[in-house]
């Protein structure tokens, strides 16, 4: 609390990462906004950076802000605590603890410093136009504004010839350049680890800033700039940052702003969905889709959560559908992901025929209302519906909220499901019917003697659970 109340004011504007109110998707809407009209990409990437934070460093550079000496020993003990693997002591030489409270703080005040460097330079490359337009949209312009001085005393068939140059003038203007590219900006946003410059200039500019960068990683933060991932990009093609293609159109169509014609495209930052790197790896790795002999891509059932109810198994479909429509929302090629979706329900729906035995048609009979299906579950106001995702509603949404139910992935594997034994509503021990139904564990979870995550999962399997109800629970801790 104490340095997040002292570095948030002076943290830099162009890192999103470990701070409140930004993300990526802040990020990605700053790069949206500053980089248009940028000629060129410089992708940024740190090898291994949390890693290898140099505790010296971060220290120092903690010091210049705060001179409170106990503070600096207690991060300095922080640092160097190390750490316990398999009750195996381990020391840190280097980087952050993972998952540390504040880790993540002493990173981005680490990176600070990098803002700091990427800002100077920034400065230092600046140079304003030498002329605000192109010499040929300045001809054009100047010609059309002859026409129009001679329009104000021009009559009859002059008049008419004059409008027919006038408008062939204007048809002319929107076809050539209008900026003059005689400036050189520089922008920077970071994310994490992950860096992207855009140049406004000269490829020989991006290789001096590339090399700067490099220089100033390895010399002062005592890190490596990783030359493989860190590319030159021509701003016309495709670069990668956090996980969006970004590039800078260049499109000469014009739209009707009011009573003008205006270019709203050209030189505009556009984000678009990776889906050949991205989208379909993921449907692979989820079991969700199948490559045929003749190359076709088709939907095909998990058949690990055929153990899970009908509701967990929509629910975890829906839960990743809206992950990466939540996310991918700022893309212009957007409704692309309405194959993406596609293949998701079909997915599902397969898995729950798969389940019960029948076809995709049956289960969208028993299922369907209106134009959308969903299952229906019980809660303690009554029938509620779950309905299948709409990937199209995540495209308005103004904040990305939404966590994947991992839970039903987990559980998979397990024999019984509760709801069944709940909603029965007889007590398995007194036989009462019609009564509030709760669980009882033989064995508690600290009781899980498992050295190993497969050892713990098996002995979790084996327990044995009793649905009693309220009564019978309480004489059953109380006897």
């Amino acid at each position: 609390m104490i340095l997040e109340a002292i570095y948030e004011p002076v943290f830099s504007k162009n890192s999103h990462v470990f701070r409140p109110g930004r993300s990526c998707h802040t990020a990605l809407k700053s790069l949206k906004k500053e980089f248009t009209g940028v000629s060129w990409f410089v992708e940024g990437d740190i090898k291994g950076c949390f890693d290898n934070i140099d505790h010296r460093v971060l220290v120092d550079a903690i010091h210049t802000k705060i001179k409170d000496a106990r503070l600096l020993k207690l991060i300095w003990k922080f640092l160097k605590a190390g750490y316990m693997e398999d009750w195996k002591y381990h020391p840190t030489y280097s980087g952050c603890p993972q998952g540390g409270i504040i880790s993540p703080l002493l990173a981005n005040i680490y990176l600070n410093e990098l803002d700091k460097f990427a800002e100077k330079i920034a400065s230092d490359f600046y140079q304003p136009r030498k002329r605000a337009y192109t010499p040929e949209y300045s001809k054009i312009s100047g010609q059309i504004k002859k026409v129009k001085r001679r329009l104000k005393t021009a009559v009859g068939e002059e008049k008419c010839e004059l409008l027919k140059l006038q408008k062939q003038l204007k048809k002319e203007l929107r076809k050539v350049p209008c900026a003059s590219k005689t400036d050189k900006v520089m922008k920077y946003i970071r994310y994490a680890d992950d860096f992207i410059i855009g140049i406004k200039g000269d490829r020989a500019d991006c290789e001096t800033i590339k090399k700067q960068f490099a220089e100033f990683i390895g010399g002062t933060l005592k890190m490596e700039l990783s030359q493989e991932k860190t590319l030159i990009t021509h701003s016309s093609q495709f670069a990668r940052f956090l996980g969006y293609d970004v590039r800078v159109r260049r499109n000469n169509s014009v739209k009707k702003c009011g009573e003008k014609l205006r270019h709203t495209l050209n030189y505009k930052v556009e984000l678009c969905v990776p889906f050949k790197d991205k989208i379909m790896p993921f449907l692979f790795s989820k079991s969700s889709i199948q490559q045929t002999k003749d190359g076709k891509i088709e939907p095909i059932a998990r058949k690990f959560l055929y153990i899970c109810t009908d509701l967990e198994i929509v629910s975890a479909f829906n839960s990743e559908l809206r992950g990466i429509c939540n996310y991918y929302a700022l893309a212009s090629n957007f409704t692309g992901l309405g194959y993406f979706a596609y293949l998701m329900e079909y997915s599902c729906l397969k898995t729950l025929a798969g389940k019960h035995k029948t076809t995709v048609r049956q289960i969208l009979k028993k299922y369907k209302e209106g134009k959308k299906w969903g299952v229906t579950y019980q809660t303690a106001k009554g029938e509620k519906r779950c309905k299948f995702a709409n990937y199209m509603d995540c495209k308005k949404a103004n904040t990305f909220d939404d966590v994947i139910i991992d839970y039903t992935l987990r559980s998979g594997s397990y024999r019984n499901t509760f709801d069944k034994r709940l909603s029965a509503k007889v007590c398995e021990l007194c036989g009462k019917t019609n009564v509030p139904l709760e669980i009882h564990h033989v064995n508690k979870v600290k009781n899980l003697k498992g050295k190993e995550k497969w050892e713990k999962t098996m002995i979790a399997k084996r327990r044995k659970t009793l649905a009693v109800c309220r009564e019978c629970h309480y004489h059953i801790h109380n006897p």
